[in-house]
């Protein structure tokens, strides 16, 4: 079994240009960076396409790294898992990712030795953390990448910390998200009460044998209370103040954390827990779509009278997101998931062409 390797290769990149970065040459910097990224995509693909050969009732791969805490009844083990749903999201991750990292030796080329190393520690570290968010088998994990994603989002958008406007988008990102997290929280301790578990699949199993409720219960406010740790991290209403000024940071920053892979996180968290979702009353999903719907109008409105370029893109993410949270709502979590990985590409490309355009106007 593989599955470690995948989040392990981005780490240990990180760890390599974090520690010796700043005696590397740029090129050594971005090659380890770079390297480290398309390893992890061949280790995701290899993993993806043995998924896909096996029956299509039994397609998961699921390897428990060790017990990580056990405490009475409570154990939760470092569990990593490739899924159908997982599978997409760790080839958009390792594949999108590689081609941001290739483009970034470029991009920040001139930078000092010791800020260009210091760049791509914290982009590997990242994705790194991007894919534990994906590959957890249980909440715990999931947790350890949700947060772990949020601290990198706060150093990669305040990167230039010289800059006060930086420092403050990091520092807005950072504590928006805190509260988006508290929610989430709130709402797996919810989940364990009821299920007694925080693994998705005992969960999921679980519910298969419950009737759904009637009326406003437990389970609607756990999912509820899990919707709002996906509102702040995928910049819906009420918490969507973050993202436009994230683009602080440098443009393959937003390429990849505002496009690609960290804001699709709560999408991706709704169509995880989606049976859980379906066990709660229909009022549940009513509030996914409904703000999905007016996200997708409201920032699309103000995208309309920005002349930043990066803003117009900001915005524009923003509105995507609010469409494929208006699909999880009603129900249709395959265009969801389409709209994602589709979204993660134009977008991303969007970004990086948005950054050839403003390098070659000297900034």
């Amino acid at each position: 079994m593989m599955l470690p390797l995948i989040p392990l290769f981005p780490f240990i990149g990180f760890l390599i240009n974090a520690s010796i970065g700043k005696r590397l040459s740029k090129s050594a910097a971005g090659l380890v960076a770079c390297a480290a990224m398309v390893a992890s995509f061949v280790v995701a693909l290899t993993s993806v396409i043995q998924v896909a050969g096996l029956p299509e009732e039994a397609r998961a791969i699921s390897q428990t790294v060790f017990t990580w805490i056990a405490s009475g009844d409570f154990k939760a083990d470092l569990t990593l898992r490739v899924d159908p749903l997982s599978s997409l999201m760790i080839l958009v991750i390792t594949g999108i990712g590689s081609l941001i990292h290739i483009y970034s030796t470029a991009y920040m080329h001139d930078e000092p030795d010791s800020e260009f190393a210091r760049y791509f520690s914290y982009l590997n570290l990242f994705a790194a953390f991007m894919l534990v968010l994906v590959l957890g088998a249980n909440f715990l994990v999931m947790f350890v990448g949700w947060e772990g994603v949020g601290l990198c989002s706060y150093l990669l958008i305040g990167f230039y910390y010289t800059k006060k406007s930086a420092n403050d988008a990091g520092k807005k990102a950072f504590i928006v998200n805190r509260v988006g997290d508290f929610g989430f929280v709130l709402g797996v301790l919810m989940l364990f009460m009821r299920f007694g578990s925080i693994d998705f699949q005992t969960i999921a199993h679980a519910a298969a044998g419950l009737t759904p409720e009637a009326m406003w219960g437990p389970l609607s406010i756990a999912t509820l209370l899990l919707f709002v740790g996906a509102t702040g991290k995928s910049a819906q209403i009420p918490l969507y103040v973050w993202l436009p000024d994230a683009m602080e940071g440098p443009t393959p920053v937003s390429a990849l954390i505002h496009a690609a892979t960290m804001v699709t996180a709560g999408v991706y968290l709704m169509v995880r827990v989606n049976p859980i979702v379906h066990l709660a009353n229909h009022n549940t999903l009513h509030v996914v779509a409904w703000v999905g719907a007016i996200t997708a109008l409201f920032a699309a409105t103000i995208a309309v009278a920005q002349d930043d370029i990066k803003r117009v893109l900001a915005y524009s993410t923003i509105s995507q997101l609010g469409y494929m949270f208006l699909a999880v709502g009603v129900g249709a979590n395959t265009a969801a998931i389409f709209h994602l990985v589709t979204h993660a590409f134009f977008k991303a490309l969007l970004f990086l062409g948005a950054g050839s355009v403003i390098h070659g106007m000297h900034n």
